[in-house]
């Protein structure tokens, strides 16, 4: 008993370490809403109704320190997913002609990993990896809104140790820390025509990474046997890039204005604040073959767009931009069926509510409401193998954008009437 004692230890120190070593495994959501659900978790199927209450297997390491005490024994969870996303903008009015910027989504694989060490009854230790924030969009290099954006990518990975303790039989209380990865890459291009007639468009493109920290606390309360809910909240994270803007392209005169000011040589520091959440979540079995799940949440968008920037000179000089953000709602419902012995169905339907208006929408970020579908399945191969299928159809809004930029920008009007994302997601959970 020892011996597997020690060696359950050995794969979680293990498995820590390759976490921080090879972020790349997690990979990042390629998505137009930042906030990604979708994990590859069985929760997927409940479209994350429930996320913090369900404490079914090692994933809940992810999202509710404090489920870990519902674990019986140790375990290993892993998923693999695939995320389509369809982004398409019809333009209404431009300035300076462009097309639509074809589809600005694309296909990425994404993947997450969570693991359980089981100490006792009472204590157990956590970790796990995952990308719950990013964005990235590829417009046309000619589209209509090319001096807003061309290319806007936001890509991170966070490596989350947890811990879990029981209270007593209807309390148990969790914490961990977070280690983000963070890494923005935006293009977009220069209109010359105003200082240089004639010269075709420049280039100006930032690309930096940085590190940033926070924390996840969870509390779990099962009042009886069939009935639990969960509170959980995640800290904000500040990540700053600092980078000298690589510009390319541009006439003389504009370039001897940029010299000027110095926005050529000097290095650019921006920073930012990816939200902090707080979510209620619940979880009820209304038979012994149904249960009811939901959640209610709430994010700090507002904060996320204040952005801070610093030009660095011999006269430096910083001013915050605030892209008149506000804090979002989430809601969500779902049930699980278990309609033979080793197959478990879910379903569930979540809405998130848009964290900015028409008028201060921007193409970089076209971010709406959202609306998903989810549904999945479970299957346990054997007492310590269940494999796991999910889909989630995720509607993102119609994102209208109402931008009237200046001389070098243009008016941009139009929306994304095709505007959605689709992921299917394969997942194990290995119990030892």
């Amino acid at each position: 008993m020892k011996e597997r004692r020690i060696i359950k230890l050995l794969i979680f120190a293990f498995l820590t370490a390759i976490l921080f070593i090879f972020p790349v495994f997690a990979g990042s959501v390629r998505a137009a809403g930042l906030w990604a659900y979708e994990l590859g978790t069985p929760d997927m199927g409940t479209a994350s109704a429930g996320r913090g209450a369900l404490a079914g297997d090692a994933s809940v390491a992810l999202f509710n320190p404090a489920g870990m005490t519902k674990l019986d024994r140790s375990q290993l969870f892993s998923a693999v997913q695939g995320v389509w996303l369809n982004t398409k903008f019809d333009v209404e009015q431009q300035t300076f002609g462009g097309g639509n910027g074809d589809n600005a989504g694309g296909f990425i694989p994404v993947g997450s990993l969570a693991y359980v060490y089981s100490v006792n009854s009472k204590l157990k230790l956590g970790v796990g990896a995952a990308s719950y924030f990013g964005a990235g969009l590829d417009y046309d290099n000619d589209w209509a809104g090319r001096y807003y954006v061309q290319e806007a990518e936001f890509l991170t990975f966070g490596v989350t140790p947890a811990i879990g303790y029981r209270i007593n039989k209807w309390l148990s209380l969790g914490g961990g820390a977070t280690v983000l990865y963070a890494k923005l890459d935006q293009k977009t291009a220069i209109n010359n025509q105003l200082t240089d007639p004639g010269v075709p468009d420049g280039e100006i493109k930032i690309d930096d990474d940085d590190v940033g920290y926070g924390f996840n606390l969870g509390a779990l309360i099962e009042p009886r046997e069939d009935l639990r809910f969960s509170l959980t909240y995640r800290s904000r994270v500040e990540v700053e890039f600092k980078d000298v803007a690589d510009i390319k392209g541009i006439g003389p005169n504009l370039q001897a204005l940029l010299d000027l000011i110095g926005v050529t040589s000097n290095k650019v520091d921006l920073e930012m604040e990816l939200p902090q959440e707080v979510l209620i979540s619940g979880y009820y079995d209304l038979t012994d073959k149904v249960a009811l799940v939901a959640s209610a949440g709430w994010q700090d968008w507002s904060a996320f767009g204040k952005t801070t920037l610093t030009v660095r000179s011999t006269n430096t000089t910083s001013f915050e931009a605030d892209r008149n953000f506000k804090d979002t709602w989430h809601a969500a419902i779902g049930a699980r069926y278990r309609f033979a012995d080793p197959w478990l169905w879910s379903v569930g339907f979540a809405y998130d509510s848009s964290p900015v208006d028409d008028k201060d929408r921007t193409p970089d970020m076209p971010l709406d409401r959202q609306i998903r579908l989810g549904t999945g399945l479970q299957y346990n191969w054997n007492q310590n193998v269940t494999l796991g299928a999910a889909y989630t159809y995720v509607d993102l809004g119609d994102a209208k954008i109402d931008q009237q930029g200046g001389p070098l920008q243009g008016v941009l009007k139009g929306d994304y009437k095709t505007d959605n994302m689709h992921v299917v997601a394969l997942n194990l959970i290995w119990r030892f």
